[in-house]
């Protein structure tokens, strides 16, 4: 708890206050960090825009923000390994977005507009959860395994930071390429 009061610029005593140890800490940190990323994907989820600009949109906030802090995904994984009661924490901040009065249901939404772009021919059938599953892989994984990918492609920071830029451009339209019939 001192280290992490003297790297946050704060008296040790108020850390405590808020938290009282660092296990309280930790749950705090996780439901932020996890919890962030969720609600911005269901916002845009839920949205009215039309699929491919959902598409493009959770790609651009996902590669924007993790590009910032690309141990996210690493921490979020390590948590969920290392600490399994993360898991009911994750699942209580999905549960939250799903059905809190004020949130709309953003994969019911997501289904009907997947479902009716399907019947218009414009994609392959698809259920919401994999669709959601699938692109936030695509996302996610090259952040969560940077260093594995560095080695495979023999690859340092600077040639990892030009493939994402890369994969960032592309992804897009790999994606939606996917979807269509």
């Amino acid at each position: 708890m001192q280290e992490i009061a003297e790297e946050a610029g704060v008296n040790k005593a108020l850390l405590h206050y808020y938290f009282r140890n660092k296990s309280r800490l930790g749950e705090a940190v996780f439901r932020r960090v996890a919890g962030g990323m969720f609600a911005r994907l269901a916002g845009i989820m839920s949205s009215d825009a039309e699929l491919e600009a959902k598409v493009r949109q959770v790609i651009e906030i996902y590669f924007t923000q993790l590009s910032k802090v690309p141990y996210v995904p690493g921490y979020v994984l390590s948590e969920l390994n290392q600490h399994p009661e993360r898991s009911h924490q994750l699942l209580e901040i999905v549960r939250t977005l799903r059905s809190s009065p004020d949130a709309p249901d953003f994969v019911g939404a997501l289904s009907k507009q997947l479902a009716q772009a399907a019947r218009a021919g414009r994609i392959r059938p698809i259920a919401a959860d994999q669709f959601l599953v699938n692109l936030v892989s695509l996302c996610v994984f090259p952040f969560a395994a940077r260093p594995m990918i560095c080695a495979v492609l023999q690859i340092d920071q600077r040639g990892y930071d030009r493939f994402m830029k890369q994969r960032a451009a592309t992804l897009a339209q790999f994606f939606l390429a996917a979807l269509r019939p």
